[in-house]
């Protein structure tokens, strides 16, 4: 019989495999150096998981060596590197951090492209982090996006906590490796990296979302493939970030969905007097992220054509019992962005052709939809109202016959998404063609 000794040795064993997360973390001496790192996990952490131990890695750092602790986080462009550094700095107010984006060298770009390393100022990014470790002042370059070029400088001194972050896409690559104790990487998920991108560069440099995707899929992209990828790989602590960038960005629009029909006097006497009735004739496009298995994906990026416009629309559904909930946001594009898109890995999953007669009034939108590829029919009422978008279904008598799903979630469930891609291909081939063209005519 095992002693008690043994037993708690074997649940102590157990405990520190499968329970703590610092249990996880362990310093290791580095083999081309007199100094410590962290020994690298092998599982990606979520954005919580992964800020906690970051913290705790910098602690054991700062606590087995006496200078300056650095520490280079990475990640392709919109992952939420800026979130993260700016959340450890509010936890840990003695941390520095040094954007790489401000070393930025504007006579070096090439062809408009500012996602070549190559105009990295490394001479004097190396220089300053080279004086920091002999715990000299140095002064940090301000860069203005909208000018393009280098405005100031700033004074940094070394922080109280010894703690310095180099922030930046390249923050892992060659020439910085060597110097940095700890290198943590980022990345978003799915197509988030790609909206957070085109929401910041709107407000960072002013550009128009058609003119950021071009940029994206003939740059960015490409240089993160040859250039980032492989360097996030080498990291101690990899975080994959769910951060949803549609919270708080606008009012999400509140639906319920039903397959009862209601006539249309019905739909009249819950909306004002002076309501509005339209036809729309939409077409969704549904583009399956890089990787994404069609059949359980639930984050497709939609690109919608309606009265010969198209839109892209990144959007996030959310379900709180009966409703259906949706932060939007909305660019229009043209057609060619399709082939943009699916340069960059995305594939058209599906196409749903949806002809929708619209009841509207200030506050509330119902609608009667048809959607041509499975033969149903569908109420909806919208609204930002939650309370009289609730009101206005129990007066249609939809109560207890919601449906709290998206239509191709819908056809997900009902194992109906093949036979949807049989029926685009052959009623929509010449989209799916030009398209083809378009992705090829980005590739070149």
């Amino acid at each position: 019989m095992a002693s008690d000794s043994a037993l708690k040795k074997l649940s102590s064993s157990q405990h520190r495999r499968t329970g703590l997360l610092k249990h996880q973390l362990h310093l290791v001496k580095r083999k081309d150096c007199d100094r410590y790192e962290i020994a690298p996990i092998p599982d990606q952490l979520s954005f919580d998981k992964g800020f906690f131990l970051f913290i705790r890695a910098c602690q054991l750092l700062t606590q087995h060596m006496e200078d300056v602790v650095l520490v280079g986080l990475a990640g392709p462009s919109g992952a939420g590197k800026t979130v993260f550094s700016e959340k450890v700095r509010n936890f840990l107010p003695g941390v520095a951090c040094i954007s790489m984006d401000n070393y930025n060298d504007s006579t070096r770009v090439i062809d408009g492209n500012y996602d070549d390393p190559r105009i990295i100022d490394f001479d004097t990014l190396l220089g300053n982090i080279s004086n920091l470790k002999q715990g000299k002042p140095v002064e940090v370059p301000m860069y203005d996006f909208k000018l393009s070029r280098r405005t100031g400088y700033r004074m940094l001194e070394v922080p109280p906590s010894r703690i310095v972050i180099v922030e930046g896409t390249y923050a892992l690559s060659e020439r910085l490796r060597p110097l940095l104790d700890l290198r943590v990487s980022i990345t978003g998920g799915v197509h988030f990296d790609l909206v957070k991108r085109v929401l910041r560069d709107i407000n960072r440099s002013g550009q128009a979302p058609e003119d950021i995707i071009h940029q994206i899929s003939e740059t960015v992209y490409p240089m993160y493939k040859v250039f980032i990828e492989p360097d996030l790989q080498t990291a101690h602590i990899k975080i994959v970030n769910k951060f949803n960038p549609f919270s708080g960005f606008q009012n999400p629009t509140y639906i319920l969905k039903s397959g009862r029909l209601v006539c249309e006097d019905q739909i009249r006497s819950v909306l004002a007097p002076d309501h509005t009735q339209t036809m729309e004739e939409t077409y969704d496009i549904y583009l399956l992220p890089p990787g994404e298995d069609p059949e359980a994906c639930q984050s497709y990026l939609r690109m919608r054509n309606r009265d010969g416009k198209y839109s892209l629309m990144f959007e996030e559904w959310f379900t709180d019992g009966p409703f259906i909930i949706s932060p939007r946001i909305t660019f229009e594009v043209s057609v060619r962005l399709l082939g943009g898109l699916m340069a960059l890995g995305y594939e058209m999953a599906a196409i749903l052709k949806r002809n929708s007669h619209v009841f509207a009034d200030e506050k509330l939108v119902v609608k009667i939809d048809k959607l041509e590829q499975v033969e149903q029919r569908y109420v909806q009422v919208q609204g930002k109202d939650r309370s009289l978008v609730a009101e206005a279904a129990k007066n249609l008598g939809l109560e207890g016959s919601f449906i709290p799903r998206s239509y191709i979630e819908q056809i997900q469930l009902e194992k109906l998404t093949a036979e949807v891609i049989i029926f685009s291909t052959e009623q929509y081939s010449d989209l799916r063609i030009l398209a083809s063209l378009l992705a090829l005519h980005w590739h070149h």
